[in-house]
Parts: C-alpha cells; structure tokens; sequence
C-alpha cells in the first residue's frame, strides 16, 4: 500500500499549481528544513538592523494536527487547487470509514471506524496536512508565517512598540484553526522575543483563549535551538554533545579492526551529519569558539580513523554555495528575489546592513561567495571544494 500511496503523493505534487503558498517548504522540489528556518530569521535580522525595532516570533503547536482533519473540507481544498475529481474521490474514499483496533500481544480491541484525520505513519498524511493549511497565510505585511508541514512559525516585525497587528494576526489565526478543525496546543507553543533595543521595558504576555503563551529564552525549531540573543552557543553545544556520544561507537568500530573506508563512511553517516546539521542557517555567524568546539570533534574522529576528514569550514562553503544556486535557479523560492544581478550580468547586488549579525547571515553570505565565483552561476566541483579565501566562518 505505501509503495502506491508514494505513487499516488507523487502525482498530487505533479499537478499542483505555482501559486501554492512558497513559506511551506515541506515535501516542495529544492526545499529543506534550512530554506524554512532562513526564511523564519532573514526578516528578523533585516528588522532588527532598523531602528526602534525588536520582533516576536511564536512557535505554534498543534494538538493532534493529523488526527484532525475532516477529509470533506480537505478535498475542497484540493478541488479548489484543481486537483481532478477522481483523485479528489479516491482520497475522499481512503480518509473515510477506515476500521481501526488496538492489539496488546495476544488481545485486540473493538474495532471502530473513523472518518476524520489522516492514517499514523500513512505516506499522504504529511503532504495532505500541508494541502489542508496552504491558505493559512498572514494578513498583513508586518507578520511572516513559515511552515514545513505542522511545524509553523508566526513571525511579528514591531516597530516602535506597536504589536496592534501581530496580536490581530494571532487572533486570527486561532479563528482559522477553529474554522479548519484545529486546536492550538497553548501549552505547547512557545514564544521569543528578540529585542536588542537599550533600556526597553517589559513585553506584555501573548494570550491564545484566555491562556498565556510561555516565553522562552531559546527554543527548537526544526532540529535547530533558536535563541533571544540570535548567537549559536545553544546550539552548537547541543550539536558537540551529540557528536561526542557517537564517538565512542567510532572507537568501537576501530578495536573491532574496521577498514579506514568503513570507519570514514560511519563517521560521515553518524557524526558528520550532525556536526554539519543545518550548517548553512548557523554556519556563518557562531563564534570563533562555537566553530572550534566542534571542529575538535572531527580533529579527534581523524586520528581514530587515520585519515583527512573535511573541515566544517569547507563543508559550509560547499553546501552554501549549493544552496545559493539553488535559489537563483528557483524562480518561486522566497528568497530568489533577493539575488539580484547587476547590469552587467556579472556580480550581484550586495545587500545593505549595519549589523555584523545581519551581515554574517546565510543571504548575505550567499551573495558574497555567488560574487566570488568566476561565474555566478557555475556549481562547486565536489563536496570538499573550498571557493575562494575569503573566511565565512566567524
């Protein structure tokens, strides 16, 4: 059944139209968890290089969000995007009247049907979540909302101390969850405050229903912590730890005798990809100390292994510049307008910023090393390329 449910998913996102909302990146072509945490933080930074400025971002949870969906208002949706009929009936048909039991060793429950919510580890449930909410999107210009799949994220630009429309906003996207079967998890969901405004006063609490929302000093989104104060030591220390645990398995596999070929694949299955995680969003603006911290842990995986392992410098050169070109290529990327070429056709437009913490994030570091390149668009020869000298790691 799944290997069809892949089938019929890859046909849904065949015939889906351009216009689909470009701030939910999950299960889109050329679109990961960085391209929707950059696009959370690059309004955040350019914000904050203006004055009387701070922002407000809300992590919403949702309670059950796939067990909520009524598949009658879903395939309405799906019409609406123009879907055919018969597609929109045959999943009107596999959401509706599915048995379901529990089985505890030998026993097994009654079995009861449901017609509401999408199957537990089904293939479609994701994509067609993603579907249900494509016309959850924010009212006003001031507010940003990025979503991959039931991961989503409210972000307020305020300017001088007025959240008129980032409350309203709020409201309504409560009102629009209640309108599409959705409960907001208050409990759950989280906010930050990112205010480096001298002497600014108290933040009055967010309320979602009458109950107020828990302000955080750092909080996961998508694999990556996110802090008030914007600096990575969170983060990469959550990422070092990580890493660190997986040695000891690394070590194993040595005294075991494994070849260096062997040992080399492992680390860069089990080690390497947590080190590198997200590396493009962080990569740019952690401390010197931050990078050393974690550059100590390939140092040390080298000498178990006894070979060369790619530094997390030239892993982040490589993957920004894989990612940037990606986005000029991508003409319904949100962040493709932000690469624009000069008259020449050579160099790109370089962004403006007073801030180091803006001009060491992952836009600005993208144009940067595109105008490095001989060509703006010639893609790197191979994973450990280093492009150019210029340091992008702080």
């Amino acid at each position: 059944m799944k290997c069809f449910e892949r089938l019929v998913m890859s046909h849904i996102k065949s015939n889906l139209p351009p216009t689909l909302d470009p701030y939910q990146f999950a299960y889109r072509a050329k679109r990961s968890t960085e391209d929707a945490i950059c696009s959370a933080l690059h309004p955040v930074l350019t914000h904050l290089d203006k004055k009387d400025s701070y922002v407000r971002m809300l992590f919403v949870d949702f309670r059950s969000a796939f067990n909520t969906i009524i598949p009658q208002q879903l395939i309405c949706k799906l019409d609406r995007l123009g879907l055919s009929t018969s597609l929109c009936n045959w999943l009107l048909d596999f959401l509706s009247q599915r048995s379901q039991e529990v089985r505890v060793g030998n026993n097994i429950s009654n079995s009861i049907t449901l017609s509401t919510g999408a199957p537990q580890g089904c293939v479609l449930s994701p994509l067609l979540f993603t579907l249900l909410t494509h016309d959850c999107t924010p009212t006003y210009s001031s507010n940003h909302l990025v979503k991959f799949a039931d991961d989503t994220t409210l972000v307020g630009l305020i300017t001088k101390n007025d959240e008129t429309h980032y409350r309203k906003e709020v409201e309504l996207l409560t009102m629009w969850c209640k309108d599409n079967n959705l409960s907001l998890n208050v409990s759950k969901t989280k906010e930050i405050v990112v205010n480096f405004q001298r002497g600014h006063t108290q933040h009055p609490p967010l309320t979602i229903e009458g109950a107020a929302v828990e302000r955080v000093s750092s909080t996961k989104f998508l694999g990556v912590h996110i802090s008030e104060d914007l600096f990575w030591t969170t983060n990469t220390a959550s990422l070092a730890k990580k890493a660190k645990q997986r040695l000891y398995f690394l070590r194993k596999l040595k005294r075991a005798s494994a070849p260096p070929p062997i040992l080399t694949t492992f680390y860069r299955g089990t080690l390497e990809s947590i080190l590198s995680s997200c590396i493009t969003v962080w990569g740019g603006s952690c401390t010197n100390k931050n990078r050393k911290a974690l550059q100590r842990t390939v140092r040390t995986a080298e000498k178990i292994i006894g070979v060369s392992l790619p530094s997390l410098q030239d892993i982040y050169t490589t993957r920004l510049t894989r990612k940037a070109i990606t986005i000029v290529n991508e003409a319904s990327h949100p962040a493709h307008s932000l690469f624009s070429l000069l008259p020449s056709g050579k160099r790109y437009r370089s962004l403006r910023s007073r801030t180091t913490r803006l001009t060491n994030s992952f836009i600005h570091q993208a144009v940067r090393l595109l105008n490095s390149l001989p060509s703006p668009l010639t893609a790197p020869a191979s994973r450990t390329t280093r492009i150019g000298q210029t340091p992008l790691l702080h």
